[in-house]
């Protein structure tokens, strides 16, 4: 479960990052990507609680929660990279 958590953040993050120099969501504070892409795993969350009817915390453990954010913050700030230095060039 833990290997999920960290490799759908590290993806999120990088599809995020990958479109966020274009400003899909608007300009505002709120709808910058690395913004909306917490606010949808936090809903992803929410979900998960609900479906499962126990808390997310017996299931994921707090740390992992808080290094899964760390990653999926590093894969926004790669797919970033990419998405201005790399498919910029062609």
């Amino acid at each position: 479960m833990l290997r999920g958590w960290y490799g759908l953040m590290g993806l999120g993050g990088g599809v995020f990052g990958l479109v966020a120099e274009r400003r899909p969501f608007g300009t505002d504070v709120l709808a910058h990507p690395l913004v909306v892409f917490f606010i949808v795993a936090g809903l992803a969350l929410l979900v998960l609680r609900v479906w499962l009817a126990r808390p997310v915390s017996e299931v994921i453990p707090e740390r992992a929660l808080l290094l899964g954010c760390f990653v999926g913050a590093a894969g926004f700030l790669i797919g970033n990279w990419i998405g201005v230095r790399v498919l910029s060039m062609g």
